[in-house]
């Protein structure tokens, strides 16, 4: 079954969790928001499908091409 891997693109902290593993989702659904900078920056999936792992919790500090959640399609 395909999977999208959803990555942090920068240096940024979780400020807000949105979804849970099982959470139904649509193309363009936020799944996290993260901070960078002082910016909110939203984490959109591409794909409708169902969260199957969320590697990220809030307050988190992530680093570039950390990995945020996969979205079983």
């Amino acid at each position: 079954m395909a999977v999208e891997e959803i990555h942090a693109e920068m240096v940024s902290s979780v400020v807000t969790v949105l979804v849970a593993p099982g959470t139904e989702v649509a193309a363009g659904d936020t799944l996290v928001i993260l901070e960078s900078m002082k910016m909110e920056i939203p984490v959109l999936t591409e794909r409708a499908g169902t969260v199957a792992e969320l590697h990220v919790t809030e307050g988190e500090v992530l680093q570039e091409g950390d990995l945020i959640a996969t979205v079983q399609l």
